[in-house]
């Protein structure tokens, strides 16, 4: 059986429930998979310890080895990932299966197919034509498919109200993090004999921690106002980078909008006011926009940074700006195939070409990745075939999501002990939760900051997975979690459910 074959047949399983890495798995029996599995226990920081003395007494044993637990790059090793850490392994995850475009640029016997719609088969053959040798399993050019980078310099254009947008300044990679990373690795150079900052929102999406981490580059966290539906405060960026210069050289301001884990959508006023700051600082902006679909709240409106910054007008419209996209998130959630776009705006030419000497190194993002992404930067448009239906489905879960959205934050603000801003993007929740001083000791007694203890006991008793607010950042004090919107409304209500008597039990033994 031929591998394009296996595809197809792939793509034709049943589609199931689906959940996602650090959000809520709701009894999909996870501690029966534990004792399936053998899992073990979560290890005490002694048992740790000795592992890891064990690991490095075992590289000293085998000589032979060129590389050592001690002479890999430290800065992995301080390198974390909260929402792929321990807690959501043992939760699992179950993912989709591929739709027809990937069919049939995967398996083109399916263009003989009647069933599959003439637009598809359209927007198939135009990839097909755009690789070499017409078929997906060849190389494609080290930035992408050119057809697919002009369809998204045609989606931002539309999306942006006619403001141009070029395809050779739009680079593919594997998800929006492919080109957040060969971004900032780009910026990785000290300055006046001081490490490159990163200014991230904290709470922040651990892509970047990690990455800053791995890269050897200083954190700059600046704080969300939670009391605000989690706004970014002007004053606080400014306390931030005043404080990071004294030690780091800031260079980059990375911006998530709508946000991850926190759910906000910023106005324009705001943007406009992050906007000036950076040009004030000479800050490259980073813009994280990958869930500009998904906006709920009455009066909330997603607007691109790009598309602010070249209405305001010079100097604005002559900044530094990277923005990012993904096929991960938004209506589509493709995870698993891993397809995203860059658009560098107002890069010097210099620069951008070291960039695409960069990316050449990485030979080429997935050709499976890519024709993903096309059919999100390249949907049926009116007067096609696919067109009604495709507007229908886009429009149907993008209105379940709005009233999970609104179910997830009014339930828990019922919940006694907790407070939870409105989700007005995005696919998440990030709920405060007060835990009693009791509770408080027996997190200390079992080494784990008390949000991960929390979280530890609702999956063990419920099958429930969060992930701590500690895997995010959150101001010193304080204690929160992210979960998603995503299960769907009758399971989402079941988990609420199981999550309020969990609580109740929690406050009970701990108060």
């Amino acid at each position: 059986m031929s591998l394009s074959l296996m595809l197809t047949l792939c793509q034709r399983s049943t589609r199931g429930f689906v959940l996602r890495p650090g959000s809520v798995n709701i009894r999909l029996a996870a501690t029966a998979a534990q004792q399936r599995h053998h899992c073990p226990a979560p290890e005490s920081p002694i048992n740790q310890q000795q592992n890891r003395t064990f690991l490095t007494m075992a590289c000293v044993q085998q000589q032979q080895r060129c590389v050592s637990i001690d002479n890999i790059n430290p800065a992995i090793k301080t390198m974390e990932y909260a929402v792929r850490g321990p807690l959501v392994i043992r939760a699992g995850v179950i993912e989709k299966e591929l739709e027809q475009v990937l069919g049939l640029v995967s398996y083109p016997p399916l263009f003989n197919d009647p069933s599959i719609p003439a637009d598809a088969k359209k927007r198939a053959r135009d990839i097909l034509d755009g690789c070499k040798g017409g078929s997906v399993g060849s190389y494609s050019d080290s930035a992408g498919i050119e057809v697919i980078r002009r369809h998204a310099a045609e989606y931002i254009k539309r999306r942006d109200g006619g403001i141009p947008s070029d395809w050779q300044n739009i680079i593919l990679s594997a998800g929006a993090s492919g080109g957040i990373k060969v971004l900032m690795a780009l910026l990785r150079c000290p300055i006046d004999g001081k490490k490159p900052g990163v200014m991230i929102p904290i709470p922040q999406y651990p892509l970047y921690s990690a990455t800053i981490a791995e890269f050897d580059m200083e954190q700059i966290g600046y704080y969300l106002d939670e009391a605000n539906k989690w706004g970014l405060d002007i004053a606080e960026l400014e306390r931030s980078l005043t404080e990071a210069r004294k030690t780091s050289a800031p260079r980059i301001l990375v911006v998530i909008n709508p946000g991850n884990p926190t759910g906000q959508v910023l106005s324009r006023s705001n943007i406009e006011d992050i906007i000036k700051f950076a040009q004030r600082e000479r800050l490259v902006m980073f813009a994280d926009e990958v869930y500009q679909d998904n906006v709920y709240e009455a009066g909330s409106k997603f607007h691109s940074f790009k598309k602010v910054m070249m209405e305001m007008g010079e100097p604005y419209s002559k900044m530094e700006l990277c923005s990012f996209m993904s096929c991960s998130k938004g209506y589509m959630g493709e995870c698993g195939i891993r397809g995203g776009y860059t658009e560098i705006v107002n890069l010097c030419p210099d620069v951008r070409t070291m960039l695409l000497k960069c990316i050449s190194a990485q030979l080429c993002p997935t050709t499976a990745g890519q024709a993903v992404l096309d059919c999100v930067v390249n949907p049926p448009q009116k007067g096609e075939p696919s067109y009604e239906q495709f507007e229908k489905e886009k429009a149907a879960v993008l209105e379940s999501l709005r009233e999970r959205a609104e179910l997830v934050a009014r339930t828990f603000n019922s919940i006694e002990g907790f407070s939870c801003n409105p989700v007005q993007g995005a696919m998440y929740a990030f709920p405060q939760i007060r835990l009693p001083p009791k509770a408080l000791e027996a997190a200390k007694k079992d080494g784990k900051p008390a949000d991960t203890f929390y979280a530890f006991q609702l999956l063990e008793e419920t099958g429930i997975c969060i992930v701590p607010g500690s895997g995010f950042g959150q101001r010193p004090g304080t204690y929160h979690f992210r979960t998603t919107i995503l299960p769907q409304p009758e399971k989402l209500k079941e988990m609420l459910g199981l999550f309020k008597s969990f609580h109740e039990k929690f406050l009970q033994k701990y108060k």
